[in-house]
């Protein structure tokens, strides 16, 4: 086994945590069950991939081998890498069906050893592929947003529980036609927010960003500003462990208005966490 392949092992090997080890190594299928079973692993980490490291070696591991074991760490860890997602268009006129997937892993695994956007586009048979400004952490809510797959339960490590009517202990005697109009508007509220974000837990992204590029407006024409060439530029960004459960919950607990900013509720119909706002 060449010396770069084996650092490499090595290296995957080593950001394994100890008690994923063996489920990874399992999975990886490239060690059989017996040469695993004879691994002492109650021994230090770094012994116990020396030893890996020698099986590796005998044999005889390559860089695809090396490479397969990174994607299933990196598949296991995928929440610890921010992922960007990008667009594959076909020619006009183009067969617009889905690529067949096995021809297609087939195909990649022949020219992987070109540029991967190269590779990308001759295997899938697209005719270009832009990277767009859609970018997080959580791989099954980007893929859940640009397929339109909204419908399902997605991984939290945050729990939350809702405010519950009375919960801040307030104890006021309101007319009842006060009641009736804050039913009203409680309804209304509801029905707006379930319209824009469904009824379904919301994919998981953790901010969105907007640039904002503007000329400075007076109707007085003198001042820095006023005289100012270049544009004002300003940066906002909005973070949540879950950002559009988040905003999903602003207007019906008060803290916002319904319905949203388009600028805000438009990140799952346009795929997009960064935004540039210019002036028309």
């Amino acid at each position: 086994m060449d010396e770069t392949v084996a650092e490499f092992v090595r290296r995957t090997i080593l950001k394994i945590p100890m008690a994923e080890m063996m489920t990874i190594l399992q999975a990886w299928d490239f060690l059989s069950e017996n040469q695993l079973q004879n691994i002492n692993f109650r021994k230090r980490k770094e012994s116990v991939v020396h030893d890996l490291v020698l099986l590796c070696e005998e044999k005889r591991a390559s860089v695809n081998d090396a490479a397969v074991l990174d994607i299933i760490y990196t598949q296991f860890h995928r929440h610890q890498k921010v992922w960007d997602v990008f667009q594959m268009t076909k020619e006009p006129g183009g067969d617009i069906d889905l690529f067949d997937m096995r021809q297609f892993k087939s195909s990649f695994k022949k020219i992987l050893q070109r540029a991967l956007k190269n590779a990308l586009t001759i295997a899938s048979k697209y005719h270009r592929i832009v990277k767009m400004d859609f970018r997080s952490r959580y791989l099954d809510s980007l893929k859940a947003i640009v397929f339109e797959q909204y419908n399902q339960i997605f991984e939290t490590h945050y729990s939350t529980t809702p405010l519950q009517e009375g919960s801040l202990g307030l104890d006021i005697n309101m007319d009842s036609r006060i009641i009736h109009e804050n039913r009203i508007e409680k309804d209304r509220v509801q029905r707006i927010t379930q319209e824009i974000f469904g009824d379904y837990p919301q994919p998981r992204l953790e901010f969105a960003q907007y640039k904002l590029e503007t000329k400075f407006k007076s109707d007085l024409n003198r001042g820095i500003l006023a005289e100012r060439k270049e544009p004002l530029r300003c940066l906002v960004k909005f973070s949540s462990p879950n950002l559009l459960e988040a905003l999903k919950s602003l207007a019906p607990a008060g803290i916002a208005d319904a319905p949203l900013s388009p600028l805000l509720t438009c990140i799952p119909k346009k795929r997009m966490n960064y935004f540039k706002i210019k002036d028309k």
